[in-house]
C-alpha cells in the first residue's frame, strides 16, 4: 500500500479507503451475533470494503448479568471474536470487531474493543475506560461500573487508514481522550457504541462532529440500534464525520451495513488549513 504522511510525520494511505460499517440489534446470544458478522463480512468484502466496522457489545448485549455472565469468556473463547478472526482471514478484511465483555480484575469486566488484521491475529485491543454510571431523565439508571473495570491504556493501531485511535462510547463525552489520540498520530478514531435513545438524540451528532473538528481527523462510530432482546432501545445512526465535521454517512435505524470513502489525505489538507494539533499548549491550572 503506498502511502503519504501528514504534518506530524505519522503516514496515511495515498489512495482512499472504502471501508463499512455494521449496524446492529445485537441479543442475549452469541452465536446468532456472530451470524450477523459473517453475514455483515462477506457483504463488505463484496462491497469492495478494506475495513468493517462494528458497534460497542456487537457479541453480546444482555443487561442481565446473571444471564450474560454465562457467556463471559476470554476473548480467545469468544464466539464473537472467532468469529471475526475467521472473517478476517477468510474475506482479507480489517475488522474492527466492536467490544464484546470480558473477564477483568477484581471479578469486574471489561468491554473490550478488538481489531483483527487480515490474518486473523489480533492487532489491537481496546478496553473502555469512562464506564457510564448515570441517572436519565426518563427513569433509566445505569450502573457499568457495578460489573465492569475501566480500562487503563490510550491505544493507537495502524490501519490501511493510517493510525487508528480506540474508543467506546462514553468515552465520547472525554475530549482529552481523543486529544491524547491525535495527538500520537491518529487519523481516525473509531466510536463503537450503544447509546441511549434521550443522549443519543441530544447528543451523538453534535459530540462526534466536535470530536472530528477539534482532532482534525475522521470519526468513525458504528452503532446498535433498535429495541433488543433484554429490553433496552438504542439510537443507532451510525456516522461517519470528515476532519471537517461533515457527516458522510448516517445510517439512519436500520439494521445493516454501509458503506463511506475515507479519503486520508483530507486530514493533511484541515491540519493544514487550521493547525489545531500543532497549536496546542499545555494548560496550566487555574490560579
Amino acid at each position: 500500500m503506498s502511502t503519504a504522511s501528514v504534518s506530524d510525520g505519522h503516514t496515511v494511505s495515498e489512495k482512499p479507503v472504502r471501508i463499512a460499517l455494521l449496524q446492529m440489534t445485537s441479543g442475549i446470544d452469541p452465536a446468532t451475533n456472530a451470524d450477523m458478522l459473517r453475514t455483515a463480512a462477506a457483504e463488505a468484502a463484496d462491497g469492495g470494503a478494506s475495513m468493517l466496522f462494528a458497534p460497542e457489545m456487537a457479541g453480546l448485549l444482555d443487561r442481565d448479568r446473571a444471564r450474560a455472565s454465562h457467556h463471559v469468556v476470554d476473548q480467545d473463547e469468544s464466539p464473537w471474536a472467532m468469529a471475526a478472526s475467521d472473517c478476517a482471514r477468510a474475506f482479507g478484511l480489517w475488522i474492527h470487531a466492536g467490544s464484546i465483555p470480558v473477564p477483568g480484575p477484581d471479578g469486574r469486566w471489561r468491554n473490550r474493543n478488538l481489531v483483527f488484521a487480515p490474518d486473523g491475529s489480533v492487532a489491537a485491543h481496546y478496553d473502555k475506560q469512562h464506564l457510564f454510571d448515570v441517572d436519565l431523565p426518563t427513569g433509566e439508571s445505569w450502573r457499568e461500573s457495578s460489573a465492569y473495570a475501566p480500562g487503563e491504556d490510550t491505544v493507537v493501531t495502524p490501519t490501511p487508514l493510517g493510525l487508528l485511535g480506540l474508543t467506546i462510547c462514553y468515552d465520547l463525552r472525554f475530549p482529552a481522550l481523543f486529544a491524547a489520540l491525535s495527538g500520537a498520530g491518529a487519523v481516525a478514531i473509531a466510536v463503537p457504541s450503544a447509546f441511549t435513545v434521550p443522549t443519543g438524540s441530544a447528543h451523538w451528532e453534535l459530540m462526534l462532529r466536535a470530536r472530528a473538528v477539534e482532532n482534525a481527523c475522521f470519526i468513525i462510530a458504528p452503532a446498535q440500534t433498535g429495541h433488543h432482546e433484554d429490553g433496552r432501545s438504542t439510537w443507532g445512526h451510525s456516522l461517519v464525520v470528515d476532519p471537517w465535521g461533515d457527516v458522510l454517512l448516517d445510517m439512519g435505524t436500520k439494521a445493516g451495513i454501509d458503506f463511506a470513502t475515507i479519503d486520508p489525505k483530507r486530514v493533511a489538507e484541515v491540519r493544514a488549513r487550521i493547525p489545531v494539533i500543532a497549536h496546542r499548549r499545555p494548560i496550566p491550572d487555574p490560579a
